[in-house]
């Protein structure tokens, strides 16, 4: 029997799985490569090492299945990550960071236009997304920007690289392009106002919906890396929205929370809501007809992590015993308060601008102390995208998460009793994986659609119920996170601004 592949280009790795075709993982394998930090704010990558941990990881997955035929291939990415290439698809630089966040000015300028399809992005676009990081590489890199023939997704760049052809995932189209099909697809004259009137010849000229067939895998890849078969690649897309598909969070209610290095907020309603408090209501991003409501923090798992390695100075073998002893410490027992902002904030402030902070310190703060203050932080970061999302007219009615959260159970716990709800945790390994595999299905034939092509790679959950005894000493710290991250706004702002000066 042939096989699924599924193929998650993540932040700091990329991840392949294959599946048959009852959803159950029969091969895996992962390889890394690196992210640079030139300037504060800043995050890059090489296209080529991507495609270079691409191949190792289909090696690996080809000496693990033998003999056994590729039939389909789904693609996930982070979004926003952008590589700025020429005619043969090699780099003019490198590729920007989903978190890059260098394009804040032009983000502002998105703000102020008045074109119909902004109202989809709530009114403007994020700093991390392609349109503003376009902007800027016109401005500040006018050469690059003039000499690129494609400024493309990560999820392009896989799939050319796999299929010899530009197809663009339809989802990354219409949640960071300002595309649109109901409104006549590319906003040619938005980005001409934007300064940037060619963007969308360097685009890929055809978009597709999310597990539609785009191609065959080129003979040559397969080759080299010693797979079978000629399978057909599916229209991929963003790694975190793709995961509503494998958790079964597709009614309107269902939000699915990928906590990962950053954490994504993701929901689907059947009626437009329009507000500057949420990114959204996408139409059509994921299933035609529906519309789809994003949330994010961009400082996730990487804020704890670098709260236990930079600044605690814990190497990572030693995470899980911090872990342990901030477990110990007593909820709100310390007096600390940690400010999540380490690369800006995405829901709901909107501003590339925002810091990091940890007020309370005294001279008797302790390691795990201030490492249960970093979780709790981004417990509350969370809850604060998801009271936007309900003061919105937003239902969440079931929270089902995911990610690499699950390998932390202090976070998992915080989780739910700062939200104040049971949170269903996804216990299987990779989710973007199983999506993908789904996508591969649907692409290859397998089954009539995307939607019932998910029905058969469903994930596992558990129920975590939250402590109801921490309610109010949670709401009293959501608030204090609320009051203060006002208070330090205008710091932020002033340092971010001294920071960029020459």
């Amino acid at each position: 029997m042939s096989l699924l592949l599924a193929l998650d280009l993540g932040t700091e790795s990329i991840r392949a799985g294959a599946f048959d075709e009852h959803g159950v993982l029969v091969a895996s394998a992962q390889a890394d490569y690196p992210t640079r930090f030139p300037r504060p704010g800043w995050a890059e990558q090489s296209p080529e090492d991507w495609w270079s941990a691409t191949l190792t990881t289909l090696g690996e997955i080809s000496s693990q299945i033998g003999d056994r035929p590729i039939s389909g291939v789904g693609l996930a990415t982070t979004a926003s990550t952008v590589a700025v290439l020429d005619g043969q698809g090699r780099s003019l630089r490198p590729a920007l960071l989903w978190m890059d966040a260098r394009a804040h000015a032009e983000a502002g300028r998105t703000t102020r236009v008045t074109h119909p399809v902004m109202r989809y992005s709530g009114g403007g676009d994020a700093a991390e997304w392609l349109v503003p990081k376009a902007m800027w590489l016109a401005v500040n890199e006018p050469r690059v920007y003039a000499a690129a023939d494609r400024i493309v997704e990560a999820v392009d760049y896989l799939t050319y690289r796999l299929t010899g052809r530009w197809v663009a995932s339809r989802m990354n189209a219409v949640c960071k392009w300002n595309y649109s099909e109901r409104d006549g697809g590319f906003p040619h004259d938005l980005y001409a106002e934007l300064g940037v009137p060619d963007l969308a010849a360097k685009l890929p000229g055809e978009v597709a919906a999310v597990g539609a067939p785009v191609g065959t895998v080129l003979p040559e890849v397969m080759r080299q890396a010693g797979l079978r078969g000629a399978p057909t690649v599916a229209a991929g897309g963003i790694d975190a929205h793709l995961s509503m598909l494998s958790t079964g969070a597709l009614a309107c209610g269902d939000v699915s929370v990928v906590a990962g290095t950053s954490v994504a907020h993701v929901t689907q309603i059947d009626e437009p809501v329009f507000t500057p408090a949420i990114w959204g209501p996408y139409p059509d991003a994921l299933l035609s007809g529906r519309w789809l409501i994003e949330g994010g923090q961009i400082s996730g798992g990487v804020l704890l992590r670098w709260a236990a390695e930079t600044l605690l100075g814990r190497s990572r073998d030693q995470g899980p015993q911090l872990i342990a002893e901030a477990s110990a410490v007593a909820p709100g027992s310390n007096g600390l308060l940690v400010l999540d902002y380490l690369m800006g904030n995405r829901t709901p402030y909107r501003d590339a601008k925002l810091r990091g902070a940890v007020l309370g310190l005294t001279l008797d703060s302790k390691p795990a102390e201030i490492y249960r203050a970093a979780v709790e932080s981004v417990a509350y970061g969370t809850r604060n995208v998801l009271q936007s999302f309900s003061e919105a007219g937003i239902p969440v009615k079931r929270i089902c998460i995911s990610g690499g959260i699950r390998h932390n159970p202090l976070w998992k716990q915080v989780t739910a009793d700062v939200l104040g709800q049971p949170i269903e945790l996804v216990t299987s390994q990779n989710l973007t994986l199983l999506s993908g595999a789904a996508c591969a299905a649907s692409a290859a034939g397998l089954f009539p659609d995307l939607v019932s092509a998910a029905g058969a790679f469903g994930a596992e959950c558990v129920t975590i119920e939250p402590d109801p005894a921490l309610s109010s000493l949670y709401t009293e710290g959501f608030e204090l996170y609320r009051e203060a991250t006002a208070a330090v706004t205008g710091v932020s702002h002033s340092l971010v601004d001294r920071a960029v000066r020459p």
